[in-house]
């Protein structure tokens, strides 16, 4: 399956370009640019208005004007390296012309005196006399037409000029192939879109800075092709994991409603309503792949433990994968009170398992009598056999992309997919990473969650918290003090871990333990057992608790140089308090002044818990690839599309390609045919090769 020939010249060497040589394709290299089809989406990012004016005069200086003069005298430097200046005069004033390191031939040439000139450039004011240093244009007055009203200004890198960006660009346009229209023609006449050639010239050829706007009709066509040919792509993902043969899992609540009989509490109703959406899923003949988005404390667990139940009620097995040991020791410690009340065997599986033990739980898998296992993804190792593999939830915690979901199902076993992210995304990331998904989101905080109070306490106070903390480990409270480094750093001024367990030893005694990354994992399992069993009341920590064990007699966390951390990693850390019953505290310790970035994101953590929330002021304040971490995260890098500001163009993105996908399946109809080209033009070609295996 190869790439239609109406698109090879767009898809050759840059060098091919007229005017463009090695050097400068290798520059080119440095924008990400290395075809001609990347240059048609470097879109310009500002523009000069290069319109024609009869006069300097009136005109606020430093700016860019086009004038028609007349050619006066040439009055050379008098010094080596001085100014070569050129008397011109348009329709009402003299002004001056400005060369440095001028040839006088050359500039004679360029400028003969009692001649008429269009010269355009910045006018700045020298000694009260207008000057233009350097004009980026001096034509005939008949080549007027060469010098555009409002030229587009191109990002540039070393070794390239605008001219030559320009010119590459206007070559590149040359060669669009006619096409089909590729976007379905109702939404492109709802819209005001332009065909996507006419997009592509109008998005080029700006006529002022509105055509340069995010909203501008040509800017948004040419982001929504992108947003398409991508969400296409997911919806092909899915529709071919869909195809693999499913098996109906359906189970009769009984184990399910044991759980629920057992539960202090009533599950929210987002809960619930996700239970319904994944058993809806199970049921049909068609593998499942589900996201369960929630935020910290939602309730994930019970509703991956309840959907783990229906395969058993079905007569089948699951399986529940974390990252890594501490986290899957942490779901195993966190389902066995479920388990039990619902009368059903759950073991784990991780590395540390060796000889006899590994060996009979193997055996216990391979013939069913193990229904629930919990472990890393070393799971999906060859000697790990299960009888009936029904379902698998894998718990995100650090994203794995479209391709590793893929490689997942490929597994060959008809086993539907639940994965869980704690991570709140923001509608748009969500389609854009898990576009190939159905997405359950757990929007309710289940009842007798008690609010965190959160207050900002200037590190001058440090004293104060300090004081706090004593009554508080009096009364029999646990707190976590966070901090950004391990040890002290010459390079960054932030405070460590080992220096704080040190202080805070010093004034609340032996009750202060210390867990940081760096420690040999048996020391850091043994201080984090010391705080679970309430033999420490205060743990001094780095980021690792911020996926860590539930504590519900700790009920402060004090987060020092909290203007260092990420909104994301504040909320997650917060959440680590508030899990039992008492009222629960958490302190931003910050370093006065704030800059601006830092006070944003200090307040929106204080002003709100709403997980959802936060993640879209983090999105609006750090962008789309900053955010999830773009290389880890399957987030594609789009060139003219904004997450940000486009959110809504990726909704409708996805609902177009799977209707046109339920439509046409095979893309054999006109619109199908002319989405395969969309999909070459965009580097698509995986999705492409997955439909001709599928």
């Amino acid at each position: 399956m190869s790439r239609p020939e109406a698109l090879f010249p767009l898809f050759a060497g840059l060098e091919t370009l007229p005017g463009v040589g090695p050097k400068a394709a290798k520059a080119f290299e440095n924008l990400g640019v290395t075809r001609p089809k990347d240059l048609l989406y470097l879109l310009p990012h500002s523009g000069v208005d290069r319109a024609l004016r009869q006069w300097v005069r009136g005109v606020v200086p430093p700016a860019t004007l086009t004038v028609e003069v007349e050619i006066g005298q040439h009055v050379p430097p008098r010094r080596k390296g001085g100014p070569y200046r050129v008397h011109v005069r348009d329709a009402r004033v003299e002004f001056l012309l400005v060369y440095f390191h001028a040839r006088a031939e050359a500039l004679a040439r360029l400028l003969p005196t009692g001649q008429r000139r269009l010269v355009s450039g910045k006018v700045e004011l020298f000694d009260g006399v207008a000057q233009m240093v350097h004009p980026d244009h001096v034509l005939r007055v008949e080549e007027a037409k060469e010098i555009p009203a409002y030229e587009p200004v191109y990002p540039l890198a070393a070794g390239l000029t605008q001219r030559l960006v320009g010119k590459a660009a206007e070559a590149a346009l040359t060669r669009l192939p006619e096409v089909e229209e590729w976007i379905d023609p109702m939404l492109v006449l709802r819209e005001g879109w332009p065909g996507w050639p006419e997009a592509l010239a109008q998005a080029h050829g700006p006529t002022g800075s509105a055509g340069l706007a995010f909203t501008h009709p040509a800017r948004q066509r040419l982001a929504y092709d992108e947003l398409f040919a991508h969400q296409l792509t997911l919806s092909i993902a899915r529709s071919t994991l869909r195809k693999g043969k499913g098996v109906v899992t359906e189970g009769d609540g009984t184990l399910r409603d044991k759980v629920l009989k057992s539960l202090p509490y009533a599950p929210t109703g987002a809960q619930v309503r996700a239970v319904r959406e994944i058993a809806a899923d199970m049921a049909q003949p068609l593998r499942m792949n589900r996201l369960l988005q929630g935020d910290v404390g939602a309730g994930k667990t019970l509703v991956a433990f309840q959907a783990l139940l229906i395969a058993v009620e079905a007569g089948g097995q699951g399986v529940m994968m974390a990252p890594t040991e501490i986290l899957a020791r942490q779901h195993f410690e966190g389902l066995a009170p479920l388990a039990r009340a619902a009368g059903v065997r759950l073991e784990l599986l991780t590395g540390r398992d060796r000889g006899a033990e590994r060996a009979m739980k193997l055996e216990d898998l391979a013939t069913g009598r193990i229904p629930i296992l919990v472990g890393t993804h070393a799971v999906f190792q060859k000697d790990v056999e299960f009888k009936d593999l029904r379902l698998a939830v894998v718990d995100e915690q650090h994203r794995f992309g479209v391709a590793q979901r893929m490689e997942l199902g490929a597994k060959g076993a008809a086993v539907d997919v639940l994965v869980m992210t704690a991570t709140p995304i923001p509608r748009s990331l969500a389609l854009a990473t898990h576009g190939d998904m159905d997405v359950s989101v757990l929007d309710e905080k289940p009842a007798g969650r008690k609010p965190i109070r959160t207050a900002m306490v200037s590190a001058e106070r440090l004293d104060e918290v300090v004081d706090h903390l004593r009554k508080a480990v009096a009364e029999g409270r646990q707190a976590y003090w966070v901090c950004p480094l391990v040890e002290e750093s010459e390079v960054v001024d932030y405070a460590s871990a080992e220096e704080r367990f040190r202080s805070l030893r010093a004034a609340l005694g032996d009750r202060v333990g210390l867990v940081h990354g760096q420690m040999p994992p048996g020391e850091k399992d043994a201080a984090m057992a010391r705080f679970v069993a309430g033999e420490t009341s205060v743990l001094v920590a780095t980021t690792v608790i911020e996926v860590g064990v539930d504590v519900p007699k700790a009920t402060i966390m004090v987060i020092e140089q909290a203007e260092s951390f990420g909104l994301a990693q504040l909320h997650h850390l917060r959440g680590r308090v508030g899990r039992g019953e008492a009222a629960s505290t958490c302190l931003l310790l910050y370093q006065a002044p704030l800059n601006e970035t830092g006070r944003r994101r200090l307040t929106t953590i204080r002003d709100t818990e709403d997980g959802f929330r936060i993640a879209e002021e983090d999105l609006a304040m750090r962008g789309a690839g900053d955010l999830i971490g773009t290389a880890q995260s399957g987030l594609p890098r789009f060139r003219v599309a904004d997450l940000e500001r486009q959110a809504s163009l990726m909704s409708l993105a996805q609902t177009d390609a799977r209707k046109l996908l339920l439509d046409d399946p095979g893309l054999g109809s006109p619109r199908g045919k002319a989405a395969r080209m969309l999909l070459w033009l965009m580097d698509q070609d995986r999705a492409l090769r997955l439909m001709s295996v599928g």
